[in-house]
Protein backbone atom coordinates (compact mmCIF):
# COMPACT_ATOMS: atom_id res chain seq x y z
CA UNK A 1 0.00 0.00 0.00
CA UNK A 2 2.65 2.64 0.87
CA UNK A 3 3.90 2.04 -2.61
CA UNK A 4 0.60 3.28 -3.95
CA UNK A 5 0.54 7.06 -4.55
CA UNK A 6 -1.09 9.48 -2.01
CA UNK A 7 -4.80 9.71 -3.28
CA UNK A 8 -5.81 6.12 -4.09
CA UNK A 9 -7.91 4.97 -1.79
CA UNK A 10 -6.05 2.15 0.90
CA UNK A 11 -7.75 0.68 4.02
CA UNK A 12 -6.59 -1.94 5.93
CA UNK A 13 -8.38 -4.31 8.27
CA UNK A 14 -6.31 -5.49 11.16
CA UNK A 15 -6.19 -6.32 14.60
CA UNK A 16 -3.21 -4.13 15.34
CA UNK A 17 -4.97 -1.09 14.12
CA UNK A 18 -5.56 -0.31 18.16
CA UNK A 19 -1.80 0.06 18.29
CA UNK A 20 1.51 2.38 17.02
CA UNK A 21 0.13 2.05 13.65
CA UNK A 22 3.42 4.37 12.08
CA UNK A 23 5.30 1.49 10.93
CA UNK A 24 2.25 0.57 8.65
CA UNK A 25 0.85 3.89 7.26
CA UNK A 26 4.57 5.54 7.65
CA UNK A 27 4.06 8.30 5.50
CA UNK A 28 1.03 7.17 3.19
CA UNK A 29 -2.76 8.10 3.31
CA UNK A 30 -3.34 4.38 4.73
CA UNK A 31 -6.84 3.97 6.82
CA UNK A 32 -6.63 1.16 9.13
CA UNK A 33 -9.95 -0.09 10.38
CA UNK A 34 -9.32 -1.97 13.77
CA UNK A 35 -11.02 -5.28 13.45
CA UNK A 36 -11.49 -6.30 17.07
CA UNK A 37 -12.01 -9.90 16.72
CA UNK A 38 -8.87 -11.92 15.18
CA UNK A 39 -9.42 -12.68 11.65
CA UNK A 40 -10.39 -16.15 11.92
CA UNK A 41 -13.74 -17.10 9.80
CA UNK A 42 -16.61 -15.18 10.34
CA UNK A 43 -19.38 -14.38 13.28
CA UNK A 44 -21.49 -11.50 14.38
CA UNK A 45 -18.66 -9.46 14.66
CA UNK A 46 -15.91 -9.83 12.16
CA UNK A 47 -19.29 -9.28 9.67
CA UNK A 48 -20.11 -6.40 10.28
CA UNK A 49 -16.51 -4.86 10.39
CA UNK A 50 -15.41 -6.57 7.07
CA UNK A 51 -19.17 -5.28 5.66
CA UNK A 52 -17.96 -1.39 7.21
CA UNK A 53 -14.54 -1.67 5.52
CA UNK A 54 -15.88 -3.40 2.04
CA UNK A 55 -18.27 -0.01 2.00
CA UNK A 56 -15.98 2.39 3.09
CA UNK A 57 -13.46 1.27 0.45
CA UNK A 58 -16.64 1.48 -2.15
CA UNK A 59 -17.30 4.93 -0.97
CA UNK A 60 -13.74 6.37 -1.07
CA UNK A 61 -13.45 5.18 -4.99
CA UNK A 62 -16.84 5.55 -6.39
CA UNK A 63 -17.18 9.09 -4.24
CA UNK A 64 -13.56 10.43 -4.81
CA UNK A 65 -12.61 14.54 -5.11
CA UNK A 66 -12.33 15.79 -8.20
CA UNK A 67 -10.14 18.66 -8.30
CA UNK A 68 -10.83 22.22 -7.96
CA UNK A 69 -10.26 25.03 -11.07
CA UNK A 70 -6.91 25.72 -8.42
CA UNK A 71 -5.51 22.84 -9.14
CA UNK A 72 -3.01 23.91 -11.44
CA UNK A 73 -1.46 26.61 -8.52
CA UNK A 74 1.91 26.20 -7.65
CA UNK A 75 2.05 23.99 -4.66
CA UNK A 76 4.18 24.78 -2.14
CA UNK A 77 5.16 22.44 0.93
CA UNK A 78 5.97 24.26 4.60
CA UNK A 79 6.78 23.06 8.16
CA UNK A 80 5.28 23.69 10.98
CA UNK A 81 5.45 22.86 14.98
CA UNK A 82 3.59 24.46 17.51
CA UNK A 83 6.27 26.90 18.88
CA UNK A 84 6.60 27.96 14.93
CA UNK A 85 2.97 28.24 14.30
CA UNK A 86 2.62 31.96 14.05
CA UNK A 87 5.41 32.49 11.44
CA UNK A 88 3.79 29.51 9.22
CA UNK A 89 0.35 30.79 9.37
CA UNK A 90 1.24 34.04 8.52
CA UNK A 91 3.37 32.84 5.47
CA UNK A 92 1.15 30.48 4.23
CA UNK A 93 -1.72 33.48 3.91
CA UNK A 94 1.43 35.74 2.27
CA UNK A 95 1.89 32.92 -0.29
CA UNK A 96 -2.34 32.47 -1.10
CA UNK A 97 -2.60 35.95 -1.57
CA UNK A 98 -0.12 35.52 -4.70
CA UNK A 99 -2.19 32.39 -5.94
CA UNK A 100 0.10 29.81 -4.84
CA UNK A 101 -1.45 26.99 -2.62
CA UNK A 102 0.41 26.09 0.27
CA UNK A 103 0.40 22.18 1.90
CA UNK A 104 1.51 22.09 5.59
CA UNK A 105 3.56 19.22 7.24
CA UNK A 106 3.57 18.79 10.96
CA UNK A 107 6.73 18.36 11.84
CA UNK A 108 6.19 15.08 13.75
CA UNK A 109 8.42 12.56 12.26
CA UNK A 110 5.87 11.02 9.51
CA UNK A 111 4.89 14.81 8.68
CA UNK A 112 8.54 15.78 7.49
CA UNK A 113 8.56 12.02 5.61
CA UNK A 114 5.71 13.00 4.19
CA UNK A 115 6.62 16.11 2.70
CA UNK A 116 9.88 14.76 1.48
CA UNK A 117 8.02 11.85 -0.25
CA UNK A 118 5.92 14.18 -2.41
CA UNK A 119 8.46 16.31 -3.41
CA UNK A 120 10.23 13.24 -4.53
CA UNK A 121 6.83 12.47 -6.87
CA UNK A 122 7.71 15.76 -7.97
CA UNK A 123 4.19 17.45 -7.07
CA UNK A 124 5.77 20.22 -5.01
CA UNK A 125 6.82 23.42 -6.70
CA UNK A 126 8.25 25.45 -3.51
CA UNK A 127 9.56 24.56 0.23
CA UNK A 128 8.85 26.61 2.60
CA UNK A 129 11.09 24.56 5.45
CA UNK A 130 10.75 26.79 8.31
CA UNK A 131 10.60 24.07 10.87
CA UNK A 132 13.54 21.52 10.79
CA UNK A 133 13.27 20.29 14.35
CA UNK A 134 12.70 16.21 13.24
CA UNK A 135 16.91 16.92 12.58
CA UNK A 136 17.13 17.48 16.19
CA UNK A 137 15.09 14.30 17.35
CA UNK A 138 17.75 11.98 14.61
CA UNK A 139 20.44 13.44 16.31
CA UNK A 140 19.68 12.78 19.72
CA UNK A 141 17.10 10.05 19.63
CA UNK A 142 14.10 11.44 19.94
CA UNK A 143 10.10 10.18 19.12
CA UNK A 144 9.53 12.61 16.11
CA UNK A 145 12.71 11.69 14.02
CA UNK A 146 12.14 11.72 10.12
CA UNK A 147 15.06 9.22 9.19
CA UNK A 148 18.21 10.33 8.13
CA UNK A 149 17.34 11.70 4.48
CA UNK A 150 14.97 14.75 6.18
CA UNK A 151 15.85 17.85 4.00
CA UNK A 152 17.48 16.18 0.81
CA UNK A 153 14.58 15.99 -1.72
CA UNK A 154 14.22 19.84 -2.70
CA UNK A 155 18.41 19.85 -2.48
CA UNK A 156 17.75 16.81 -5.41
CA UNK A 157 14.96 17.79 -7.06
CA UNK A 158 16.01 21.42 -7.80
CA UNK A 159 13.33 22.81 -6.42
CA UNK A 160 13.09 26.31 -4.65
CA UNK A 161 13.16 26.08 -0.93
CA UNK A 162 13.20 28.48 2.02
CA UNK A 163 15.01 27.09 5.08
CA UNK A 164 15.47 28.00 8.82
CA UNK A 165 16.24 26.56 12.15
CA UNK A 166 12.54 26.83 13.66
CA UNK A 167 12.40 24.19 16.35
CA UNK A 168 16.09 23.08 16.49
CA UNK A 169 15.90 23.95 20.24
CA UNK A 170 14.08 20.89 21.16
CA UNK A 171 14.26 17.36 21.04
CA UNK A 172 11.09 15.47 22.17
CA UNK A 173 9.87 12.63 23.99
CA UNK A 174 6.15 11.17 25.68
CA UNK A 175 5.62 11.53 29.03
CA UNK A 176 8.32 12.96 31.49
CA UNK A 177 9.44 9.13 32.61
CA UNK A 178 10.03 7.89 28.52
CA UNK A 179 12.87 10.30 28.99
CA UNK A 180 16.71 8.34 28.70
CA UNK A 181 17.87 8.14 32.12
CA UNK A 182 20.55 10.58 30.45
CA UNK A 183 18.71 12.88 29.73
CA UNK A 184 17.35 13.60 33.06
CA UNK A 185 19.34 16.43 33.89
CA UNK A 186 18.97 18.48 30.94
CA UNK A 187 17.21 21.10 30.45
CA UNK A 188 13.10 19.50 30.16
CA UNK A 189 10.02 21.39 29.65
CA UNK A 190 6.79 19.17 30.45
CA UNK A 191 4.59 20.42 27.98
CA UNK A 192 1.86 17.84 29.11
CA UNK A 193 1.19 14.71 30.37
CA UNK A 194 1.99 13.08 27.06
CA UNK A 195 4.93 15.54 25.86
CA UNK A 196 7.86 16.47 27.28
CA UNK A 197 10.62 18.51 25.60
CA UNK A 198 14.34 18.74 26.02
CA UNK A 199 16.98 21.59 25.41
CA UNK A 200 19.13 20.94 22.82
CA UNK A 201 22.82 21.44 23.67
CA UNK A 202 25.56 24.39 22.30
CA UNK A 203 27.40 21.14 20.87
CA UNK A 204 24.41 19.59 19.52
CA UNK A 205 23.73 22.59 17.89
CA UNK A 206 26.87 22.87 16.40
CA UNK A 207 26.07 19.37 14.73
CA UNK A 208 22.29 20.22 13.68
CA UNK A 209 23.94 23.74 12.17
CA UNK A 210 26.73 21.70 9.92
CA UNK A 211 23.56 18.96 8.85
CA UNK A 212 21.36 21.54 7.91
CA UNK A 213 23.93 23.64 6.12
CA UNK A 214 25.40 20.86 4.27
CA UNK A 215 22.21 19.48 3.16
CA UNK A 216 20.81 22.73 1.75
CA UNK A 217 24.07 23.57 -0.04
CA UNK A 218 24.01 20.76 -1.86
CA UNK A 219 20.40 21.74 -3.77
CA UNK A 220 20.43 21.76 -7.41
CA UNK A 221 18.09 24.34 -7.30
CA UNK A 222 17.21 28.32 -5.66
CA UNK A 223 17.61 28.02 -2.45
CA UNK A 224 17.79 30.72 0.59
CA UNK A 225 18.56 30.16 4.66
CA UNK A 226 17.32 32.66 7.27
CA UNK A 227 18.04 32.70 10.68
CA UNK A 228 16.13 34.69 13.51
CA UNK A 229 18.52 35.97 15.65
CA UNK A 230 16.19 36.31 18.63
CA UNK A 231 14.85 32.80 19.11
CA UNK A 232 13.75 29.52 16.69
CA UNK A 233 10.82 29.09 18.63
CA UNK A 234 7.93 29.68 21.06
CA UNK A 235 10.28 28.62 23.89
CA UNK A 236 13.30 29.87 22.88
CA UNK A 237 13.35 33.76 23.30
CA UNK A 238 14.14 36.24 26.33
CA UNK A 239 12.26 35.17 29.19
CA UNK A 240 11.07 31.57 27.73
CA UNK A 241 11.80 27.83 28.87
CA UNK A 242 14.48 26.96 26.27
CA UNK A 243 16.09 30.60 25.74
CA UNK A 244 19.91 30.05 24.98
CA UNK A 245 21.86 32.93 23.29
CA UNK A 246 25.00 30.98 22.84
CA UNK A 247 23.42 27.91 21.52
CA UNK A 248 21.30 29.88 18.76
CA UNK A 249 25.20 32.04 17.59
CA UNK A 250 26.38 28.55 17.70
CA UNK A 251 23.58 27.26 15.56
CA UNK A 252 23.71 29.65 12.70
CA UNK A 253 27.50 30.25 12.51
CA UNK A 254 27.18 25.77 12.11
CA UNK A 255 24.82 26.73 8.90
CA UNK A 256 27.17 29.52 7.65
CA UNK A 257 29.76 27.59 7.62
CA UNK A 258 28.62 24.70 5.80
CA UNK A 259 25.73 26.69 3.55
CA UNK A 260 28.41 26.59 0.70
CA UNK A 261 27.31 28.94 -2.13
CA UNK A 262 23.79 29.22 -0.79
CA UNK A 263 22.45 32.68 0.55
CA UNK A 264 22.31 32.66 4.16
CA UNK A 265 21.04 35.40 5.96
CA UNK A 266 20.43 36.46 9.90
CA UNK A 267 17.94 38.52 11.35
CA UNK A 268 17.25 40.60 14.74
CA UNK A 269 14.08 38.75 14.49
CA UNK A 270 12.07 36.43 16.69
CA UNK A 271 11.05 33.65 14.31
CA UNK A 272 7.07 34.27 15.47
CA UNK A 273 7.45 37.68 14.23
CA UNK A 274 5.36 38.47 11.54
CA UNK A 275 8.54 40.67 9.89
CA UNK A 276 10.00 37.06 9.70
CA UNK A 277 7.22 35.61 8.04
CA UNK A 278 6.77 37.73 5.70
CA UNK A 279 10.22 37.64 4.31
CA UNK A 280 10.46 34.20 4.07
CA UNK A 281 7.29 33.90 2.30
CA UNK A 282 8.57 36.84 -0.12
CA UNK A 283 11.85 35.20 -0.36
CA UNK A 284 10.41 32.09 -1.44
CA UNK A 285 8.05 33.74 -3.94
CA UNK A 286 11.37 35.78 -5.11
CA UNK A 287 12.98 32.31 -6.07
CA UNK A 288 9.91 30.61 -7.67
CA UNK A 289 9.69 33.97 -10.10
CA UNK A 290 6.36 34.86 -9.25
CA UNK A 291 7.11 37.89 -7.53
CA UNK A 292 10.82 40.04 -8.49
CA UNK A 293 12.04 41.27 -5.04
CA UNK A 294 11.26 40.55 -1.56
CA UNK A 295 11.14 44.02 1.39
CA UNK A 296 13.66 43.95 4.14
CA UNK A 297 13.17 43.28 7.07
Amino acid sequence: MRALPIGIPKLMVSTLASGQTRGFVGDKDILMLNSVVDVLGLNRISRRVLANAAHAMAGMVLRQVRLTDDADAPLVAATMFGVTTPCVERAKRELEEHGVEVLVFHATGTGGQAMETLIQEGLVSGVLDITTTELADELVGGVLSAGPTRLTAAARAGIPQVVSSGALDMVNFHGLASVPEPYRTRRLHVHNAHVTLMRTTIEENRRLGAELGTKVAATQGPAEILMPRLGVSALDREGAAFNDPEARRELHSAIRAHAGQVPVRELELHINDEAFALEAARTLLRLMGIVQQTRQP
